[in-house]
C-alpha cells in the first residue's frame, strides 16, 4: 500500500509520531469509544506508545486525513490485516464536525480502490448500532457478509471483491 493518498479535496499520508495530538484527540472523541472501543491513550507517552505500535507492525497501515491546503488532520483511514479476519480490513473514522460531508467516503475510495489492486477481497466490520458507519460501507460497494462475534460482542462483517 502507498504511504500517500491524494483526492480532489484530501490528502492522505502514513501516522506518524508528529501525529500524537491529533490521535489523542481522535481516540477519545464519544464516537470512537462508542464504536470502536477505548484505546486508553490519554497522555503524550500513551499516545507515543499507541502509533509506534502501529507504525511497528507491518499488517497495520493508518493514514492520517488532512483537508488539501491544510496542515489540520480530520480522521484516519486504516487497513489492517486482523487474526480473526480472513481478509484485511478496511476501516475509517472522523472528527465529528467533519462527518457527513463525503470526507470518508473520498479518502476510504482512494485506499479501496488500491487495496483491490492487491487484495482479491477487502472487508470491514461494524456493529449494528453504527448506522452512518454502515451506510457508507455499503456506499462503498461492501457488501453484508454475516453477523459474528468479536470478544463477545455482536460485530457484522461486510466483503467486497475485486472485481466487483
Amino acid at each position: 500500500m502507498q504511504g500517500h493518498y491524494t483526492t480532489s479535496r484530501l490528502s492522505l499520508n502514513t501516522v506518524t509520531l508528529a501525529d500524537i495530538e491529533f490521535i489523542t484527540e481522535l481516540v477519545n472523541t464519544p464516537e470512537w469509544i462508542k464504536f470502536i472501543g477505548d484505546r486508553n491513550v490519554h497522555s503524550h507517552q500513551e499516545a507515543t506508545e499507541y502509533i509506534q505500535r502501529i507504525i511497528d507492525n507491518r499488517n497495520i497501515n493508518y493514514w492520517v486525513i488532512t483537508i488539501k491546503g491544510t496542515q489540520v488532520p480530520i480522521g484516519i483511514i486504516t487497513f489492517i490485516k486482523r487474526d480473526y479476519l480472513d481478509h484485511h480490513d478496511i476501516g475509517f473514522a472522523l472528527l465529528a464536525r467533519h462527518t457527513r460531508l463525503g470526507y470518508a467516503y473520498e479518502a476510504a475510495s482512494a485506499v479501496l480502490a488500491e487495496a483491490l489492486k492487491e487484495h482479491s477481497t477487502v472487508v470491514a466490520t461494524t456493529i449494528k448500532e453504527n448506522n452512518n458507519s454502515i451506510q457508507l460501507l455499503e456506499k462503498l460497494g461492501l457488501k453484508f457478509e454475516r453477523e459474528t462475534v468479536k470478544e463477545n460482542e455482536a460485530i457484522l462483517l461486510y466483503s467486497i471483491s475485486a472485481g466487483n
